[in-house]
């Protein structure tokens, strides 16, 4: 358990509290008495903590070993406790209940193996006090603070105590659990939360930027369509200008995918059928020549009269990045199978399975972090957006795959109908 300087700090306040306390108190009886009381060893005990209070205080400015500065402030304490429960009497008095603080204060600040140790400790100087007491190995501090009953009832008291001691130590090893968790949870969603602001920050400067390159990108592209169509080319003029089209719906296209990752714009939702966009997406990436013959296509997505609600739009980005990289996985082809189902009534899934190369667990693990790629030339954007727009759907995609054997893509959404009239049927994507 890491100690910090705030928790050491807090422990060193706390235990001057509690020891100016005892002072006051001290000090009120001895004013409200006519008679002397013999407090000179208290007056002592209490001025020897303040001491090390401003020697912990000093080692608190310049030493950075605050775990062993708690331990030693915890080994004081229990020392001058025992002290204070010898001076009121032993077993007699009712000082002994300051072990307590000793323990919680370990417990909170050191961990819950810390509070069983300190909870030990406290029972043997206890019971070392109380067996040296009551044996007569050292005397009482007043004579008349002997207690007249006997052994038994020093056993009783100092088991009772024991049992005490043992009971606190759990209770605050549990609290002390519940606290590091509760504070390491709040520390990863500060971080998140962080991280989530800059990303905001970058993502919109980077849009306006895309968008900024978009607009001369597409004249560029238009131009060179308009010359390939008037200009008498020739063979070698004609590929280049071929590689510039090319070239520049690809960048496009990363655009497009960027600005829908920095901040998908409203969406008009409708009724559609589910594998129409699957169907353009697939007709797209075989004159693309993406999706080539060695390809086996197959599934019940032609056979499943699905209407769903939604951006067909949307889900055409969703298929065209999923699909896509299962065929760039499967580069000497293989099987490619798209299911459509609904589980539940209230529910649809996608299922979309490969036989490509797969993938390893840390590439798992990773397939939804921006600008990360497995693909040669790859942009690393598109399992983002597909992530980022099933989340606008409530949905959830789970991927399993193994290296050399497949991957298996399941998307799990909510069923959604046309919407009554009057409801609305546009909804905001912006994030």
């Amino acid at each position: 358990m890491k100690i910090l300087k705030r928790d050491v700090r807090w422990l060193l306040v706390g235990r001057l509290v509690v020891v100016s306390s005892l002072f006051v108190a001290a000090v009120v009886i001895q004013l409200a008495t006519s008679s002397f009381l013999p407090l000179a060893p208290f007056y002592f005990l209490i001025i020897s903590v303040y001491v090390s209070g401003v020697g912990f205080l000093l080692l608190l400015l310049f030493d950075t070993h605050f775990r062993a500065q708690a331990f030693a402030q915890v080994l004081i304490d229990l020392a001058v406790v025992t002290g204070l429960v010898y001076i009121s009497g032993g077993i007699g008095g009712q000082l002994h209940f300051l072990y307590v603080f000793a323990i919680i204060a370990a417990g909170l600040v050191l961990g819950g193996r810390a509070a069983f140790i300190t909870a030990a400790l406290s029972s043997i100087l206890f019971g070392a006090l109380a067996d040296s007491l009551a044996y007569g190995w050292i005397p009482y501090f007043r004579p008349d603070q002997a207690p007249e009953t006997g052994i038994g009832f020093a056993l009783y008291t100092v088991f009772t105590a024991w049992g005490l001691f043992f009971v606190i130590a759990i209770l605050v090893s549990q609290l002390s659990s519940s606290l590091r968790k509760t504070r390491e949870a709040l520390a990863t969603a500060q971080k998140a939360i962080e991280a989530r602001e800059r990303e905001a920050a970058a993502g919109r400067a980077s849009a306006f930027v895309a968008h900024e390159i978009r607009n001369p990108l597409a004249a560029i592209s238009g131009s060179i369509q308009v010359l390939q169509g008037d200009l008498a080319l020739n063979e070698e003029q004609a590929r280049l200008m071929a590689i510039v089209v090319k070239e520049s719906r690809r960048v496009s296209q990363s655009i497009e995918q960027f600005l829908s990752m920095a901040g998908p714009g409203k969406q008009t939702y409708s009724a559609f059928k589910l594998s129409e966009p699957l169907i353009e997406t697939l007709t797209m990436l075989r004159m693309g020549g993406e999706l080539s013959d060695q390809i086996i296509v197959k599934g019940n997505y032609s056979a499943e009269d699905i209407t769903y609600f939604g951006s067909p739009g949307q889900f055409k980005q969703v298929f065209w990045n999923l699909i896509g990289n299962a065929l760039k996985a499967m580069p000497d082809g293989g099987e490619l199978s798209v299911d459509f189902g609904r589980p539940k009534k209230n529910a649809l899934s996608i299922r979309i399975v490969d036989s490509g190369r797969g993938m390893t667990a840390e590439e798992r693990a990773r397939m939804f972090e921006p600008f990360y790629t497995r693909f040669e030339g790859g942009r690393g954007l598109g399992m983002a957006v597909v992530r980022q727009i099933l989340d606008s759907y409530a949905g959830k995609i789970e991927v399993q795959s193994e290296p050399w054997v497949g991957t298996d893509v399941l998307i799990t959404l909510p069923y959604r109908e046309m919407p009554r009239p009057g409801e609305a049927g546009t909804e905001a994507g912006r994030r």
